[in-house]
């Protein structure tokens, strides 16, 4: 009769694992939506589609650091000082200077605390920009083209022949 119980209870612990980990596969990371409006106009089209300015030019830490980091005040500030200054956005940007204080963009890629995502590891692996975001250099406000949820991600790790061990991602 023990081994019976032991047995049962094995079978549901396994079940509600499994249930578990398909809820998991098929969750959206993402809830917010996928082209918030952001505080100042910025065009990814005419910055890195028109003017052809590298990613990495604003994302600076991208290739040594988990996370691409949003630019400072200061990256815009050092072009903008002497182009295009005249426009109202661009007054704008240069009042958050003034006022020391950061633009409050509005994230459009953040994963949950538990999913561990290195930017720099990725570009090691040859992954480019453009295979996760899109096509930036068309998008006048940046939308997210990627589904971002862990399915998505393991598929991309099974394509490349990545690990796809849990601890790979979730910490």
């Amino acid at each position: 009769m023990r081994k019976g119980l032991l047995i049962a209870i094995l079978v549901v612990a396994g079940a509600g694992l499994a249930a578990g980990l398909l809820v998991l596969y098929n969750l959206p990371l993402e809830s917010s939506p996928a082209s918030p409006e952001q505080p100042l106009p910025f065009s990814h089209r005419l910055h890195a589609g028109t003017n052809q300015i590298d990613c990495e030019f604003c994302h600076r830490s991208v290739r040594n650091s988990p996370v691409a980091g949003i630019p400072p005040v200061a990256t815009c500030r050092a072009c903008h000082l002497y182009i295009a200054q005249d426009r109202p956005a661009i007054k704008e940007l240069l009042q958050y200077w003034k006022r020391q204080e950061p633009i409050p963009w509005v994230r459009v890629h953040k994963l949950p605390d538990h999913v561990y995502f290195p930017h720099m590891m990725h570009l090691r692996a040859g992954l480019v920009c453009s295979d996760c975001h899109g096509q930036v250099q068309t998008m006048e406000r940046l939308t997210r083209v990627a589904v971002l949820k862990m399915g998505w991600c393991l598929n991309c790790h099974q394509e490349r022949g990545a690990s796809v061990d849990c601890w790979t991602c979730h910490i």
